[in-house]
């Protein structure tokens, strides 16, 4: 294993405190990831960035991302959408090690492009779906892959936010096309369509729709109202590789879901179902069981459950982050392998793709 690894990383807002978050955690709570140094932290606005690294606990920063890359041996894309290209290629291309948040990329062309970047590194290029690593996730990964609860037939994945209910709610990076690449869709959709290639597998065909509720927003600083040129919410149905028939839904606008990531999967022996806004319970219909069970997933013998708290003391949404990077910390010190890969965004990525060329079409499309 590498002695150490030196983290750059790009971004300082609500990922990059996340992140950063998770490295400070990792020494106390998982002894046999990897030393890190948080190196240098990556932002336009140097004033800014300053104070971000001492709260933060990096030694530097810089503001050019060209200027940090050739120095670290990891680097961490935490930016918009739109700066996930080009820094991502330029650091797997001088054989860096790269996690970048999801989605992949704005459009299906350009994570094409970061792929293609991938395999030809010797780097491991990893795209940041951290609902991957909630134990209760893992837990249910666990039971459809055993068998246990027989054949997929149904699969729904739902991920609902209120954060735009407001029409008055203010105008940010994220409803402009150029930077975000898509809205809801891209934004909640590509993490419920990576759990359902995680849980369930691939999915052959979609049939999708989108909308738009508040064409135009306000800048929170004020100024002119700015046009909103992506979507609010979408839904989907979708046919799995496997025969599963699926369904998704994700809006910004549903009144009083904070943060309700949910899924849904029925099986011919049984069933599971998971709300992000209940992360250490898993709703579990086991074979000749009349109705559900409620499954604390906090055990020792659970995922992750030995590097935490006793039983029953739960965990939350930041520790997702920690279990993350120390797969990939640990697969970049010992040159293992990392899952989800830029593959698994690419995969996703075309599944935002396909719910768009549906939407334009109004019929269904393949993936």
């Amino acid at each position: 294993m590498t002695e150490s690894l030196s983290v750059g990383v790009l971004g300082y807002g609500f990922m990059g405190e996340a992140h950063a978050n998770a490295l400070a955690r990792l020494p106390m709570f998982f002894p046999d990831a990897p030393e890190v140094s948080r190196d240098v932290l990556i932002g336009r606005d140097e004033d800014a960035a300053r104070e971000a690294a001492e709260r933060l606990g990096f030694n530097r920063v810089a503001t050019d991302w060209r200027d940090a890359i050739d120095d670290v041996d990891a680097f961490y894309n935490l930016g918009p959408n739109h700066v996930h290209v080009e820094p991502s290629i330029a650091a797997l291309d001088a054989g860096v090690h790269v996690l970048c948040e999801k989605p992949l990329a704005p459009t299906l062309d350009d994570a094409e492009r970061m792929v293609d970047a991938a395999e030809s590194s010797d780097a491991i290029a990893g795209t940041a779906f951290n609902y991957r690593f909630v134990p209760a996730v893992r837990y249910a990964k666990r039971l459809l892959d055993s068998g246990e609860l027989g054949e997929v037939r149904h699969a729904r994945f739902r991920y609902l936010q209120d954060w735009l209910t407001d029409a008055d709610a203010p105008w940010t990076w994220r409803m402009d096309a150029d930077s975000a690449g898509s809205g809801a869709l891209g934004d909640l959709g590509a993490h419920s369509f990576d759990l359902a290639r995680f849980l369930v597998g691939d999915v052959d065909a979609i049939s999708g729709h989108r909308e738009t509720f508040v064409e135009e927003r306000t800048p929170e600083g004020g100024g002119d109202p700015r046009p909103v040129t992506v979507d609010d919410a979408f839904s989907a149905q979708a046919e799995f590789a496997c025969g599963a028939m699926g369904t998704f839904e994700a809006t910004r606008c549903a009144p009083a879901r904070k943060n309700g990531n949910t899924f849904e999967i029925d099986g011919t022996g049984g069933a599971v179902r998971f709300d992000l806004e209940r992360p250490n319970e898993l709703d579990v219909n086991w074979p000749d069981s009349r109705g559900f069970e409620t499954v604390l997933v906090t055990d020792d013998d659970d995922p992750y459950g030995e590097h935490w708290w006793p039983p029953g003391h739960v965990l939350g949404w930041e520790h997702t982050f920690v279990h993350e990077n120390y797969e990939f910390l640990s697969a970049a010190a010992d040159g293992g392998a990392f899952e989800p890969g830029f593959g698994d965004g690419l995969a996703a990525q075309r599944l935002l793709d396909a719910v768009a060329r549906s939407d334009d079409r109004r019929e269904w499309v393949s993936v």
